[in-house]
């Protein structure tokens, strides 16, 4: 047997010896007791009803049920323990069962049993009282908190269940993250290496054209050597950032460590015809912004070197302080106009520039142009993020596609997150109806139960004629004599055979309960008047 099976077991058991403890304490107390109604039938009832509990509540709140309408039949008073039975498993039927319309069915099928069988026994006014009152009480406030609990129980293990589904998303999404960083390095390596080896190259092949090994050579082969030198360091960089995680990478890497001017300087030095040109004064940029003009520029060099050498280089740079951008526009040009021999682009060069572009929240158009190549592209002089994350619009690298503002590739976690809160928004809308109900139903039962419960106790309770002042009545007192003596108003609802025994001819009788105990039969009093006096006085014993 498992530990909560055995727990659960161990609970059934406390509560059957609670509810069998208190038959036979009520059963000890009962000057009239029934051995069979009293202790054999309620024994036998909380046996079966607590084991039925547990699978099948509405069963065993019928059967509790059953056993308090039995208890009306008692001539003595109504009031039975079997009612702390009754509460139990209407407790147990709210905490154990997920819907309201079929434990409402059940509770008010009890209720209507108990009725009926005070119709059919003819029961007085406590019988009734009691049905009205108290079985109510013990049907629907246990019920109520049972739900109440259920639903602060499936709350607290909804909010739980969440918390883990959020937690092991938030892994998903930082792995994202870490594996997004790191391709961001490895194409940060691809632009960096491309540009750097690729002025390497066009210079050792300048040097392998020369006919002899001259001083400029010399000079040429010391910035070749510093060059490559520069493009491994960059390469050591890179691999440690790799190995050691993104954590690692510095925040110098987020500013430009190099200028439009100094790229293009030592572009013009290794031999490549550039021309290019800066509209409007230069505005105060972010570091972010600046590296990500300084990128554009580079990789199209890059490229014209690669695909298109001989070529002629014209960069223009524009910022446009209205609409508070920068525009950069670097095209390549073959010398004498012909077929074009530009290849088009296709490699990963331009898609990893267009991914940035698109994060800074700018665009990027490139394509054929001419007799040669075009790179374009449109920044914010401030880093925005992209005007819809859902989309991605990546174009390609040829056709002078646009490129779009759309997701760079990061993880799309809108989805997750909003059927999160829609669940959370569920449990906790069912969670405050369960509330509301616990206070809406016993009103809505006050207010059709109690104008009427309250009406008979209060008859109950002003019809009351205590026995020292009944010794006190003598037979042949005027009203006006005996009024300082009797209540305000007699009893209403005498039992029928109290008012079908024999009284003196020529009488009025009325009577008086001698107790104000609401849930007990008590002795009533019979006056019998004459006129004006007093003609007789009884005691009718139930």
């Amino acid at each position: 047997m498992t530990a909560p099976a055995h727990r659960r077991l161990l609970g059934d058991l406390a509560l059957w010896a609670a509810l069998c403890g208190a038959h036979v304490v009520w059963f000890r107390g009962d000057p009239n007791p029934s051995v069979t109604r009293d202790l054999v039938l309620p024994l036998l009832v909380a046996t079966a009803a607590v084991p039925l509990a547990r699978h099948r509540p509405t069963a065993a709140v019928a059967l509790a049920g059953a056993l308090c309408a039995a208890g009306l039949a008692d001539a003595t008073s109504p009031a039975h323990v079997a009612v702390l039975t009754l509460g139990t498993t209407s407790l147990l039927l709210g905490v154990r069962t997920a819907g309201a319309r079929t434990p409402l069915l059940v509770l008010a099928g009890c209720l209507a049993a108990a009725l009926a069988v005070c119709a059919v026994l003819r029961a007085g006014p406590v019988w009734w009282f009691y049905t009205l009152t108290v079985l109510p009480t013990a049907l629907l406030l246990p019920w109520l908190a049972g739900r109440y609990r259920r639903g602060r129980t499936e709350l607290v293990s909804g909010g739980w269940r969440l918390a883990r589904s959020l937690e092991e998303r938030q892994r998903f999404v930082a792995e994202r993250a870490r594996l997004t960083e790191r391709a961001d390095i490895a194409a940060d390596m691809h632009d960096s290496l491309g540009h750097a080896l690729s002025l390497a190259a066009l210079r050792a092949g300048a040097l392998e054209l020369s006919p002899t090994l001259t001083a400029r050579d010399r000079e040429d082969l010391a910035e070749l050597r510093g060059t490559i030198a520069d493009a491994v360091d960059q390469l050591r960089e890179t691999v440690t950032v790799l190995r050691t995680g993104p954590d690692a990478l510095p925040h110098a890497a987020v500013a430009p460590a190099d200028t439009v001017e100094a790229l293009l300087g030592r572009a013009v030095a290794s031999g490549v015809p550039v021309r290019w040109e800066r509209e409007g004064p230069p505005p105060a940029l972010s570091p972010l912004i600046e590296r990500g003009v300084y990128r554009v520029v580079r990789e199209a060099l890059t490229n014209a070197v690669k695909h298109a050498p001989g070529s002629t280089v014209r960069v223009r740079i524009t910022h446009d302080h209205e609409r508070d951008h920068t525009r950069v526009r670097v095209v390549n040009a073959l010398p004498v106009p012909g077929p074009s021999t530009v290849r088009p682009v296709g490699g990963h060069g331009l898609a990893g520039l267009r991914e940035r572009v698109t994060v800074l929240g700018g665009t990027l158009w490139t394509g054929p142009f001419e007799d040669g190549f075009h790179v374009s592209a449109t920044l914010p002089h401030r880093a925005t993020p992209p005007h819809d994350a859902g989309e991605h619009d990546a174009g390609k690298d040829g056709g002078g596609q646009q490129s779009g503002t759309g997701n760079s590739g990061g993880p799309h976690t809108g989805g997750s997150a909003s059927e999160a809160a829609r669940r959370l928004a569920q449990v906790r809308r069912s969670t405050r109806l369960r509330l509301a109900a616990a206070f809406a139903i016993p009103a809505g039962a006050a207010l059709f139960f109690v104008p009427a419960a309250v009406f008979l106790a209060y008859q109950l309770s002003t019809g009351v004629l205590a026995p020292s002042r009944y010794e006190e009545l003598h037979v042949g007192g005027t009203r006006a004599e005996l009024a300082e003596l009797l209540p305000a108003r007699p009893f209403p609802y005498p039992p029928d055979d109290a008012r079908a025994a024999p009284r003196p001819p020529g009488t009025e009788c009325v009577f008086y309960r001698s107790n104000g105990n609401l849930l007990a039969e008590v002795d009533l009093y019979r006056l019998c008047w004459s006129g004006l006096r007093l003609a007789a006085k009884d005691v009718l014993v139930p």
